[in-house]
């Protein structure tokens, strides 16, 4: 059964930091590039951020690029997002992605960023 499961998220203040985690299982999570995901109310769901399979490159969108850092643990089969400097703009449930032959996609996690 493939599960992924986010975890991490909750309020902090503008300027603020949350590490978010997502860990998989149920596939060969090794393979998978994997991808943050947000989505905030009435818009639309939006790429944060891509790791590939090794961890050898990394990809982001322009408005989180200098603040959030995608990483990954192979041996722990989790891929993480570290938000520095959050904004309110930020605020959005984040899900993580595996892509490969199939896409699995997790529940995700609530990061609301208000003061």
């Amino acid at each position: 059964q493939v599960q992924l499961v986010e975890s991490g998220g909750g309020l902090v203040q503008p300027g603020g930091s949350l590490r978010l985690s997502c860990v998989a299982s149920g596939f060969t999570f090794r393979s998978y590039v994997m991808s943050w995901y947000r989505q905030a109310p009435g818009k639309e769901r939006e790429l944060v951020a891509t790791i590939t399979a090794s961890g050898g490159t990394t990809t982001y969108a322009d408005s989180v690029k200098g603040r959030f850092t995608i990483s990954r643990d192979n041996a722990k089969n989790t891929v993480y997002l570290q938000m520095n400097s959050l904004k309110p703009e930020d605020t959005a449930v984040y899900y993580c992605k595996g892509s490969l032959r199939y896409n699995y996609w997790g529940q995700g996690t609530q990061v609301t960023v208000s003061s």
